[in-house]
């Protein structure tokens, strides 16, 4: 989250916001966010969560609406995505029209589970959740906003200029490569079958599992019209070690890719040649992270998880060393 949103936020907004939604202050409680601010809260014997959002430096108040019309759109169609709910006044979307009109909130409802486990990562799971990716992007070539002016952003738009605007003047040969590499991504087609809205970052991190190993996504924040294939290598990107060598390492990523896509296919059709394209893709991740590491976080006092990502990051970029190395044609 960008220094600027933090500080234009407030109790006040939380008060107005909680107004909006009938929460009672003894039932909210703060959970960490990485781009918006979210709370846990319970209401009527249910649990919800909260999400706040700064729509002047992030995303337009059009473009949060569009989020939540697609959230819905998916669960109404069989995908287990966790549903927007109304506020007291049976709007979707709320603004602090008081306090600060930029930021605005969501409630959905709670994920049903946990983050999934060390257990949970077998092959029958990564079957489940290719299939889930993958009904996913189905529904989504035929999906259409229920307004005309609700509209997720084309995610190259989000992408240029991004190194410029968070990296020190030192990282300028990282710029380069990233500038290189978006003009990839330009030339790449934008067919019905290869481009569309995506999740965008559908790792572990975003859905729960429950006691009958069934996943409930959530956190649509980062969803944007881009390369189906893109939404795979996420999965991929985030289910391998940091330093992904070795003959042991290697074998989990082919074997999570090979069921991923078993599943996959079971409701969706990605052409071979975009498989390919996975290791660009996956090189798009390693990098874009790296911007917003330095965009979030003190460089100097990162969580464990990001120092061991950024630990020797800037060196494997530059040299172009693939994130993972293994035989994508599967």
């Amino acid at each position: 989250m960008e220094q600027a949103i933090r500080e234009q936020y407030s109790e006040c907004v939380l008060q107005e916001l909680m107004g909006k939604y009938g929460i009672d202050p003894g039932r909210i409680k703060a959970l960490n966010g990485f781009e918006s601010f979210i709370y846990q809260f319970e209401k009527d014997g249910g649990e919800y969560i909260l999400r706040v959002s700064h729509t002047g430096l992030r995303r337009t108040k059009a473009q949060i609406a569009a989020e939540v019309d697609f959230i819905n759109y998916l669960a109404d169609h069989g995908v287990p995505a966790a549903r927007a709910i109304p506020s007291a006044a049976g709007n979707l979307l709320e603004v602090a029209e008081k306090e600060n009109p930029d930021f605005v909130a969501i409630a959905f409802e709670k994920a049903k589970g946990g983050p999934p486990q060390k257990h949970h990562w077998q092959p029958l799971f990564f079957q489940h959740y290719g299939e889930t990716m993958g009904r996913m992007h189905r529904l989504a070539k035929s999906y259409v906003p229920s307004h005309p002016d609700h509209q997720r952003p084309d995610g190259m738009v989000d992408l240029i200029g991004f190194a410029e605007r968070f990296l020190p003047t030192s990282e300028s040969a990282i710029v380069e490569k990233w500038n290189e590499l978006l003009e990839q991504l330009q030339t790449l087609p934008r067919g019905t079958d290869d481009y569309g809205l995506i999740h965008q970052d559908l790792h572990g991190g975003n859905f729960f599992i429950d006691g009958d190993n069934r996943m409930t996504i959530f956190d649509f924040d980062d969803c944007q019209y881009f390369w189906f294939a893109h939404d795979v290598a996420m999965a991929l990107f985030y289910v391998v070690p940091h330093n992904c060598v070795g003959k042991e390492n290697n074998d989990r990523a082919q074997a999570f890719l090979k069921h991923f896509m078993l599943g996959y296919r079971r409701e969706n059709t990605l052409a071979p040649e975009w498989l390919k394209m996975i290791p660009v893709f996956l090189r798009l991740r390693e990098m874009d992270l790296y911007i917003a590491i330095h965009r979030s976080m003190d460089i100097d006092n990162l969580t464990p998880w990001c120092a061991s990502f950024m630990d020797g990051r800037r060196e494997k970029i530059l040299k172009e060393q693939p994130y993972v190395d293994i035989d994508f044609c599967c």
